[in-house]
């Protein structure tokens, strides 16, 4: 199997480039890097195209390496044709090879085994054969030892075995299944009303929705649900004797022999495998979108350099206060009961206005869960109140509890108890989203849906790969980040990252991107890899603060006199590479700029409604959460978020959701319905103003 063959038809990408880029796979290089500093060598091949090439490239090496098992097995058995080679050869997939080694694989017992030892092979194969009924009947007769009944089950048996064996009756059916079954769920032995839409729940096959299968599978877990796949058999059954017709006359024993074959071995299989195909399918779709959502909440915009307040809003507790300065630095923090059951509102409003003045707060920062209604109404009302110059902000809060309690945390405030080390992080969300948010484990920040019912591995080695993508897509200030934020630039390991902060310290700020190579454990391959990501916001040489990487910057100051550059010189611009001289003009134009945007697309509100203030017709401003299957989910600044049902955002047939929006998107929506007694708000997109 040639891999990169493989590879250039499934990506559309010539051969000669993905040679050159598993080549640099290989070498060691990052996805990061060679995304954005190899794209002559690439053809500029994206980052996420990188990653599902190197994961498929993993793939078709586990096939690769279970094929020669495969071979040697059968060849040790006798059996492997120039035919059986040949479409072993060529399988790409693992079920594929699986589906052709049935028929070989050591067997444990069975019917047919039992048959077998009573030696009718030759009769089944006979059976199978050019022969009449009348022939296949004088052998059974003059077979000695077995009364004729138990020779023509045995035989029977055999058949029906290698029926349920056959590659090619299993493809045919599992197409079939998959063109023309259903998926039936009905209420199970432990009902729950969580699950109701399932107790009666029938699709075909090919329309189930990834998030309808999760959650029937789900509950199917807990007992709430049966599940099962249904076919006509009378269909499948005459496939199958079409497919392995015996000569003559044979007809009514092959289909009842078959249809014993596709009851007892063959659909019992062929479901397990579909729902598997189904579950995985799902659960890459639900991994896709929580990648989709991810991504785009890393690079929210940064509220930047001011001080803000966090509020890590609660009932019976309280909502725990944290203040810190424009860098991240905390200073202060207290406890404020603005809602039931204490609801001491005036004393809040001294504790919030006394350190506000005192530290001069720019922006509050309110936590997105429990109570954050109730705390945005306070806030707000305090704003008004007090005339106070101030904004505020919801921020997405979840991980915040799990960073709090963490081996992180309690390292960067030991001293301070759990629920203040959460009020920190939300402030520090709206600061630089991203580089508090990679302090988390990336499947604790709740933009996905099912997540707990995922491969906790697959999803998290996709999840690290977005993260990785975001910070080396915006950059590190290496004087400012943290330990965490500076593990996931390309080539950095936790230990170097460590050596950095500590040089940092020992050293003061790194002045020039070549002092990079002084810290322990950054050398010459290390350097290479991240060198570019690194950025010196203030330091001897401009390019340091650009993502123009140190080996292109012969190349960068020749563009930065281009007008005066002589045909050698010029020459040596087109040598360097369309990609890449557009990239380092990019740079150049706006040297240390954030692509995530600035404090003037944050999204600041000094109001509040309420859910009685909402009607239909009402038009609001809306920010987009979470986008999912079926929809997309919108802060409108109420307690609870709208629904963008999907059927509002593309027609059938359209494209896909996520391609239509992502997570920190702001629409002008408007209200259609309220109902406040499920806490559910239906929206649809605003009416174009003329």
């Amino acid at each position: 199997m040639n891999i990169a063959h493989i590879l250039s038809q499934e990506f559309n990408t010539p051969v000669d480039k993905i040679e050159a880029t598993l080549k640099l796979l290989e070498e060691g290089n990052t996805v990061p890097f060679i995304a954005r500093y190899r794209k002559e060598v690439t053809g500029n091949l994206q980052d996420e195209v990188l990653r599902k090439m190197e994961s498929r490239k993993g793939d078709l090496e586990k096939v690769d390496e279970r094929r020669q098992t495969v071979l040697n097995t059968i060849e040790g058995q006798g059996k492997l044709t120039d035919e059986l080679k040949k479409e072993i050869d060529s399988a790409v997939d693992l079920q594929t090879l699986e589906d052709l080694y049935r028929p070989y694989k050591p067997k444990r017992r069975t019917r047919a085994t039992d048959a077998e030892e009573k030696g009718l092979r030759p009769l089944a194969e006979q059976f199978m054969g050019e022969g009449t009924m009348d022939e296949f009947l004088q052998a059974v007769d003059a077979f000695e030892g077995l009364p004729k009944e138990e020779i023509l089950e045995g035989v029977s048996d055999i058949v029906a075995e290698e029926m349920a064996n056959d590659a090619g009756v299993r493809r045919l059916l599992k197409s079939y299944i998959r063109r023309r079954g259903k998926l039936i769920s009905e209420a199970g032995k432990e009902p729950n009303p969580d699950y109701a839409m399932y107790e009666t729940f029938s699709a075909p096959f090919k329309d189930v929705k990834n998030h309808n299968v999760l959650a029937i599978n789900r509950g199917e877990g807990e007992g709430a649900l049966r599940v099962k796949v249904e076919c006509d058999e009378d269909t499948l059954v005459s496939m199958m004797c079409q497919i392995l017709k015996p000569g003559g006359d044979k007809r009514e024993m092959m289909e009842a022999i078959a249809q014993d074959a596709l009851t007892r071995l063959l659909f019992p299989s062929l479901e397990r495998e579909l729902r598997r195909d189904l579950k995985e399918q799902a659960e890459e779709s639900a991994i896709e979108v929580f990648a989709e959502n991810l991504k785009p909440l890393l690079l929210l915009p940064p509220l930047g350099h001011k001080v803000v307040l966090g509020i890590d809003p609660g009932y019976r507790t309280g909502c725990k206060v944290a203040v810190v300065d424009e860098n991240g630095k905390f200073l202060d923090n207290s406890v404020i009961y603005p809602v039931p059951p204490k609801q001491q509102i005036a004393e809040a409003k001294k504790i919030i206005t006394n350190l506000a003045e005192k530290y001069g707060v720019e922006v509050i920062a309110i936590g997105s869960g429990t109570a954050s209604y109730e705390t945005e109404q306070f806030v707000a009302e305090l704003i008004a109140e007090k005339h106070l110059d101030i904004s505020y902000a919801i921020v997405n809060e979840d991980g915040a509890s799990v960073y709090s309690a963490s081996p992180l945390g309690i390292e960067e405030f030991p001293d301070l108890d759990v629920t203040v080390r959460g009020a920190i992080s939300i402030a520090r969300r709206l600061q630089d989203p991203l580089a508090e948010l990679v302090k988390i484990e990336p499947r604790h920040i709740g933009v996905g849906q099912y997540q707990h019912d995922l491969n906790k591995k697959a999803l998290d080695d996709r999840l690290e790969g977005v993260v990785e993508s975001a910070v080396n897509e915006v950059g590190v200030d290496i004087n400012l980040a943290s330990v965490p934020l500076l593990s996931f630039v390309s080539g950095i390991a936790s230990n170097v990252a460590k050596n950095i902060v500590s040089y940092r310290e020992e050293n003061g700020a790194f002045t020039d991107r070549k002092q990079f190579k002084k810290v322990k454990g950054l050398g010459e391959k290390a350097f290479k890899q991240s060198a570019g990501f690194l950025r010196i916001a203030s330091g001897d040489n401009v390019l340091d603060q650009t993502g123009v990487h140190p080996e292109s910057y012969p190349i960068a100051e020749l563009i930065m006199r281009e007008d005066e550059l002589n045909d050698d010189e010029r020459k040596q611009l087109e040598e360097a590479g369309s990609y890449t001289v557009e990239d380092i003009r990019n740079e150049l134009k706006k040297p240390g700029r954030d692509i995530r945007g600035g404090s003037d697309d944050v999204g600041l509100r000094r109001t509040a409604l309420t859910m009685e203030e909402l009607t239909p017709g009402l038009e609001l401003d809306g920010v987009v959460t979470n986008v999912v299957d079926f929809g997309a989910f919108v802060d409108i600044g109420v307690k609870k978020e709208g629904l963008l049902h999907i059927s509002r955002i593309l027609k059938r047939g359209q494209g896909s959701i996520y391609n239509k929006l992502k997570v920190g998107d702001r629409l002008k929506v408007q209200i259609l319905e309220v109902d406040k007694e499920r806490g559910r708000i239906s929206i649809d997109y605003a009416p174009k103003q003329s």
